[in-house]
This record gives C-alpha cells, structure tokens and sequence, in this order.
C-alpha cells in the first residue's frame, strides 16, 4: 500500500501542480492561435492566387479561361495541403512530440507505402501530365472510356467529370489512357433539309442560301455563314439537301436545332412544300379491268 502510494503521489503532484496547467493552457492557446492563423493565411493564400489570375488574364500573355481554371483549382488545393501539414508538425512539436524523429518515420514509411502503392503513384504521375499537357481542363467537354461530359475538377489523383444528366463520375488518373476533347476546337452542325420532287430545286436552293447569310448575325455560336453543299441524296419521295455550319465548341446541336426553325418557316413563306409521306394504293382486279379494256377497244 505505501509503495502505491509512493507512485501515485508524485503524479498527483505534477497533474496538480500550477506550472503543469499553466502549460496546458498555454499550449492551447498555442494551437488555437495556429488554428486560425491557419485558417486566415489559407483565405489570404487563395484570394491572392485568383487575384494575381485576374490580372493575367487582362494581359496579352494571359491563359485561356478553361486553363486558369483548372490551374486555380489545383494551386489552391496545394496550398491548403501545404498550410495543413505545417499546422499538424507544429501541432505536434506544442505536444512535445518528437518531430525529427516523426518525420523520418514517415519517410521510411512513405517509401514502404510507395513501393505498395504503385496505383497511387501512377495517379500522380498521370495528373501531373495531364495538368502539364493541357489535355483538357475544367470546363471542357471530354469521352474518357464510357464516361462522357463536363470536366468539373481535376486533381494530381482523381479527375470529376459530371455527366449532362446530374451524374458526377470520379475517375483515377492512371485508367486515363485516350481522351477525346469535344471542347478545343469549333463544332460543325449538320442538318439536312427534305424538298418534294414536283418543287424547283434551283428556286429551293436560291432561297435557303439568301437565309442563311442573314443566320450569323442572329446566332452568336454560329462562327461562319452556313454553306448549303446541294443535293445530298434523292430518297423515296423527297430530294435531300444538306447544310453545314461552323459553331463554337459543343453548340452544333443548339445551332441545328435554330437552323430546322428557320429553314422550315423560310420555305412554307415562299411556297415551297416540305415532303410528308405518300402511300399509293393498287388494286390488281381494277388493273386487269383497264388491261382488257385496252385490249377490247384495241
């Protein structure tokens, strides 16, 4: 009993003592006051950072929007991964925690994991030549795999692409192998236009050239006036004609839809028919009745 005693006496001291309460309040306000230092230098970091982009992009040397976004996002995830890894070592030396010793163990930790963690590794490496490249960046409309979409995030692990139907698909950096950029250059948009056989096709193409000189001034996505190539193909009951338009990028399918419209209402103004399907009715038994009367009167 006096030897359990003799032990938890000086405890009881030390937990009891002035200085060892002064010292947890002190440590406290220590980590408090990193805490939020932490927290104001992050804010200032990252206001800086789109600060500096803005005035950039006000230069003749600035980037393009979709690569100021995606750098932003990423310089601004380094920061906070930055300031919060300073904030834990210094966290932990308050604690009296032996930081050399700490960090040397992680480093032969973080090279065991390395080995294991090749995936991980690859991810990276990808990301970074992704970023590095400019293969595609935030904003962009992309097919990676069976995955098609709008480009929201990219990271040096996991690229977010969000899908035009709400779905929101993380994918690893290391699985992108090809990737097809919807996003880098002009869109062309198709639509092919249906003329009945008993209308001009001269007069026909007169008047849907004169409307589509007056489409750019009407549509800002259309780049260039739209060029009608001719006849496209003569189908059963109606003569194809077919129209191309340049458009910014991914605005071909807006602009054909436009360009339907007006065609449509640009033809029915100047008489010219839209095709319907025609059905033709034969009746043998009245055929052989024109035949024999051919024959009698004959």
């Amino acid at each position: 009993m006096d030897r359990l005693q003799r032990m938890i006496e000086p405890m009881w001291k030390h937990y009891t003592s002035e200085e060892f309460w002064l010292a947890i309040g002190k440590g406290s306000l220590k980590i408090v006051f990193i805490l939020i230092l932490s927290g104001i230098v992050i804010k200032v970091a990252k206001m800086v950072v789109r600060k500096f982009f803005l005035l950039r992009s006000k230069t003749p040397l600035g980037l393009s929007e979709r690569r100021e976004t995606t750098l932003l996002k990423l310089i601004e995830n380094i920061i906070s991964y930055v300031v919060y890894f300073v904030t834990l070592i210094n966290i932990l030396d308050i604690l009296t925690f032996d930081i050399k010793a700490l960090i040397a163990g992680a480093g032969v930790v973080g090279l065991a994991v390395g080995f294991g963690a090749q995936s991980l590794v690859k991810d990276i490496i990808t990301g970074f030549f992704i970023i590095f490249e400019d293969q595609f960046s935030v904003g962009d409309v992309v097919r990676i795999g069976q995955f098609e979409g709008t480009v929201e995030e990219i990271g040096l692990r996991t690229t977010k692409i969000k899908q035009w139907t709400g779905e929101l698909h993380i994918l690893p950096n290391g699985i992108i192998t090809e990737v097809t950029n919807f996003s880098v250059h002009n869109s062309i948009a198709v639509v092919d236009v249906s003329i009945a056989y008993e209308e001009n096709i001269n007069e026909a193409e007169r008047v849907i050239n004169e409307l589509l000189k007056t489409l750019p001034e009407k549509y800002e996505q259309i780049v260039a006036p739209p060029q009608l190539l001719g006849v496209q193909m003569l189908a059963a009951s109606d003569v194809v004609m077919r129209i191309t338009a340049e458009t910014t990028p991914m605005n071909h399918f807006v602009v054909a839809r436009h360009i339907r419209k007006d065609v449509k209402e640009c033809l029915e103004e100047n008489g010219i028919e839209i095709p319907f399907p025609r059905l033709v009715m034969y009746s043998r038994d009245e055929q052989a009745q024109a035949v024999a009367k051919q024959r009698k009167e004959g």
